[in-house]
């Protein structure tokens, strides 16, 4: 062996190993491995990368004997890999920074969701709806940190995010990716739907005086060595890692600050809440210091939330606010005083105190309004372009683009206005020489770049620039000049070739893409698109978006059509149109689709049909968002249209379904249901679920109103719903990483799943229909073996009063559709009081009496007239008398209804000083069969 070879050798056999990565599994077989390798200084796999594994491993979904794929089971490995995730985000404390920056939202929302249940949080029922301040302090603590991480989430989602751009092509990486985002597509929009909710619990959270407790390793395996100790030392005592109340309020206080400001966008009186919600965090921090709490907050990020909502919220009697150049800025441009931001421009540029990037977002919007035709806005551009670039030249970065643009045809005027920019931004006395240096270069480059000797004569001869430059340097660039052009023409008139000197075509073709983006007028953008296809023949332009969405099923025949610019043109007004369509914008969405259909018809009958059918689609949008909603009844050539539709029998026309869904739900909100019933052809009824769940739902109510309630159509319309809540055989609970209550797969025997018909059904707005699909839902929730106590409904009767096959429905499903029905039901017509009777009894059965009785209330007085009438019979029955023993806690709600409307000769009573305190809030009935009875008596038990 060489000596070289011998010294390798040494060298590399005492160079330290790196210790083999621990593997997931190795935490299930040794329990206090886990500890040990969080508390080392660096540990591999680090802390949120094995959350991930645990999570991962313990949600793989699991093969039977027949080869299918069944949800992952609810075994002892499985809970043991969730208990583990769970302590690994203990010993990280919580911290949603560090949980958000590292794992993805389907992860982090099943990783709460195992928080919420480990914690005893009452299942079934909504956040809102659970007082925080009788929970364990544990449980409030679990629901606070999910609201919490459910409105950061929603916050995060609205700004934009960089396109990653995606490497060499890897299937089984691009389906991982797509079913990723899908995932988290479905999860923001459940989140989203119950942001108002969640903004209840945090709000409600401000209102606690107490502190509470989050999980530590150590409650974490107590909780594991005894679950039932629900109220034990794991949730009641100090068992936990302490947060103290105000470190609450500081956390919440600015969850809810930025739902306010995100929300502000669209109402901005939200920002006055905003701004007391960070002014109050901001107060918090200064009192506790930021060291004290448990979770940080940005506080960089903060000021500027606090300055921004200083600045929005500024009122005009305000003067605390006019000194900053911000809150002046934003008032101007709302005004629309331009010429004073050029002064605070020219200010500022004295004391450098506005970011580059407020700057050039200022004259962004400057020139996306001059763009849109407000010509006089040219000059204000110009002169704050001016003003932004001699303060990039004093802070040393180049020149913007932009500038030289402005500068291809150089004139008098604009020469004057730039020296005397540069004069006010340069203090000649107090200015260092480093300042001086970059001023007098920028005038040096700035006379090279000029033809007319006149304008460099201008700027020679300037004050500024005899004082900056000296004698032998000013000769020295009036030689360059000679030398660069000998026979330049010495006249006023500049060089004619110079006008022609265009700018380069990226700078071009980027100026029309962003027109492209912003502009709604199809003409506009057919003339753009006709540029830049005659610039580049080698792009495609409906890729440079990628808001630009248009359905699959349109899509591949829209990419199909030969010509570039043709296949640009249909695909962008598309896209444009169902864009404003979603925002509600519908005058432009009928503009970009009408000339959409226009040049469609000339070449493509199918895409032609299809544009007929999103203008249909458009037109109910249209008239349910303006006359229908104050009940005007749509045309007559409207309902023709629809029923059209339904009825088109054009072969290979791509359909969306929603379009059928948005027809059925539209005739079923103006009562046509002879047609729905007897003149739908049979072959779509069998061909679309929502034609055929429409005409069972219209067939009905149809025969609602009649002496002779038929019972073979509602039969069919029960069988119907019943299939789609029915589940599989697998009755575990799922680890999918939704954020749904219900942990069953959902069927694929219906004619649609459950989350398809509760969409459909909140389409609905008609009152009998909305009753009878309420009133099949609370038969199928009472029809449970295990119910004690019944809702009630209206044409409760109608519905069958037994299941075959008890075992196949999902009852959780049900609950938690009934719940979501009669809320969406009392958001249309709030005075219902056959849905208030059901909202009360939906609280009566889950024990929760103050609600029961805050709603039995309700539907009293809106049909007697806040009790100075006889409450109807049907109102009040005896389900209030039956339920009165079946708890302490129910006796309120009888009571009260008995002093309402109940005859006295039903009720016994006794003497209860405590009772004087309720029955003094409750207003004495005027039914004639009901005695007031004095405030010293309460039924007895």
């Amino acid at each position: 062996m060489s000596a070289e070879a011998a010294d390798r050798e040494a060298a590399t056999s005492s160079r330290p190993c790196t210790p083999p990565q621990t593997s997931w599994f190795e935490f299930l077989l040794e329990e206090a491995l886990l500890e040990q390798h969080l508390q080392k200084p660096s540990p591999d796999p680090p802390p949120v990368q094995l959350i991930v594994q645990f999570l991962e491993q313990a949600s793989k979904p699991s093969v039977n004997e027949q080869n299918q794929v069944q949800p992952p089971p609810d075994n002892k490995r499985n809970r043991i890999l969730k208990l583990l995730a769970l302590k690994v985000a203990a010993h990280l404390k919580w911290d949603l920074d560090v949980l958000e920056k590292s794992l993805s939202v389907p992860v982090l929302n099943m990783l709460l969701n195992e928080l919420l249940c480990i914690s005893k949080v009452p299942s079934g029922t909504k956040h809102v709806d659970v007082d925080l301040a009788s929970l364990p302090p544990t449980t409030a603590m679990a629901i606070l940190l999910y609201n919490r991480w459910a409105i950061r989430t929603i916050v995060q989602s609205s700004f934009p995010v960089k396109q990653v751009k995606p490497g060499p092509p890897q299937l089984n990486v691009m389906n991982q990716m797509q079913q990723e985002k899908e995932l988290t597509d479905n999860i923001l929009k459940v989140l989203k739907e119950q942001a108002a909710d969640s903004i209840l619990v945090l709000e409600g959270a401000l209102k606690l005086s107490k502190d509470l407790y989050v999980h530590t390793i150590r409650t974490l395996d107590l909780l594991a060595v005894e679950p039932g100790m629900v109220n034990g030392e794991t949730e009641s005592s100090t068992a936990g890692l302490k947060i103290s109340a105000e470190e609450i309020q500081c956390q919440v206080c600015y969850d809810l600050g930025a739902i306010y400001f995100q929300q502000g966008s669209t109402n901005a009186a939200v920002h006055e809440k905003a701004k007391e919600m960070f002014f109050k965090t901001k107060e918090l921090i200064a009192k506790n210091g930021s060291s004290s709490l448990h979770f940080t907050i940005d506080e960089e990020r903060l000021a500027g939330y606090c300055q921004a909502c200083g600045v929005l919220t500024l009122s005009s009697d305000d003067t605390s606010q006019q000194a900053t150049p911000y809150s002046q800025i934003h008032r101007c441009m709302k005004s629309g005083n331009y010429q004073d931001i050029v002064n605070i421009f020219l200010e500022d540029n004295l004391t450098l105190s506005l970011p580059v990037q407020f700057r050039q977002s200022v004259l962004r919007e400057l020139f996306q309004k001059s763009q849109q035709g407000n010509d006089a806005l040219d000059e204000v551009c110009f002169k704050v372009c001016m003003c932004n670039t001699v303060c990039d030249v004093l802070q040393g970065r180049t020149v913007d683009v932009q500038f030289c643009q402005l500068f291809l045809k150089p004139s008098k005027e604009k020469i004057d206005f730039l020296l005397e920019v540069c004069s006010k931004s340069l203090n000649l006395e107090n200015a260092s020489e480093a300042l001086k240096r970059k001023m007098a270069a920028f005038l040096k480059n700035l006379c090279l770049g000029l033809e007319d000797l006149q304008l460099v004569f201008m700027i020679s001869s300037h004050e500024l620039f005899m004082k900056l430059l000296k004698d032998d340097e000013r000769k020295l660039l009036i030689d360059q000049m000679r030398k660069r052009s000998p026979r330049i023409n010495l006249c006023t008139k500049p060089v004619a070739s110079f006008y022609d000197i265009p700018a380069s075509a990226s700078v071009n073709i980027g100026q029309l893409e962003h027109q492209l983006i912003l502009s709604v007028d199809p003409w506009r953008i057919r003339q753009i698109l006709i540029e830049l296809h005659g610039m580049t023949s080698e792009r495609q332009f409906w890729t440079i978006s990628n808001k630009w969405e248009v359905p699959n099923v349109y899509g591949n025949v829209i990419l199909g059509i030969k010509d570039s610019l043709t296949r640009d043109l249909v695909y962008i007004l598309m896209a444009k149109g169902l864009h404003c369509c979603a925002i509600k914008d519908f005058v432009h969405a009928k503009q970009l689709f009408a000339a959409c259909l226009e040049l469609v018809t000339e070449f493509s009958p199918k895409l032609r049909q299809v544009m007929l059918n999103e203008m249909l689609l458009l037109d109910i949008y249209t008239h349910e968002a303006g006359p229908g909603a104050s009940g005007e009844r749509p045309p007559s050539d409207l309902i023709s249209r629809v029923r059209g539709y339904l009825e088109m029998r054009v072969p290979d026309i791509p359909l969306r379904q929603v379009i059928a869904e948005e027809c059925v739900a539209f005739l079923l909100n103006w009562c046509e249901n002879e047609y729905l019933t007897m003149q739908v052809p049979l072959p779509l009824v069998q061909t679309n679920p929502y034609v055929k769940l429409g005409q069972l739902l219209a067939a009905t109510c149809k025969e609602l109103p009649g002496p002779k309630e038929s019972r073979r159509t509602a039969k069919d319309l029960w069988e119907v719903v019943v299939q789609i809540c029915s589940v599989s055989n697998q009755h575990k609970r799922g680890n999918d990483g939704r954020v749904s209550l219900i942990k069953h797969r959902e069927s694929t025997l219906g004619i649609m799943y459950r989350s398809e018909l509760l969409s459909f059904i909140k389409k609905l707005r008609e009152p009998l229909v909305l009753t009878t699909i309420l009133s099949l839902f609370v038969k199928l929730h009472n029809v449970r073996e295990d119910i004690v106590n019944d809702i009630a409904a209206e044409h409760i009767s109608i519905w069958p009063s037994s299941i075959p096959n008890l075992q196949s429905v999902d009852f959780e499903a049900v609950a938690v559709t009934v719940k979501e029905l009669v809320s969406y039901a009392l958001t249309i017509n709030a005075n219902n009081h056959f849905w208030l009777i059901i909202q009360a009894d939906i609280y009566f059965a889950t024990n929760q009496y103050s609600a029961a009785l805050h709603y039995y209330l309700q539907a009293g007085a809106v049909c007697s007239d806040f009790f100075n009438k006889m409450v109807p019979p049907d109102v009040y029955t005896d389900q209030p008398v039956r339920a009165s023993d079946t708890g302490q806690g129910s006796s309120s709600v009888f009571t009260a209804l008995s002093k309402l409307c109940l005859p006295c000769a039903r009720l016994r009573w006794c003497r209860s000083p405590s009772w004087d305190s309720v029955l003094s809030h409750v207003p004495v009935c005027a039914c004639p069969g009901a005695v007031p009875f004095p405030h010293s008596i309460r039924p007895c038990q």
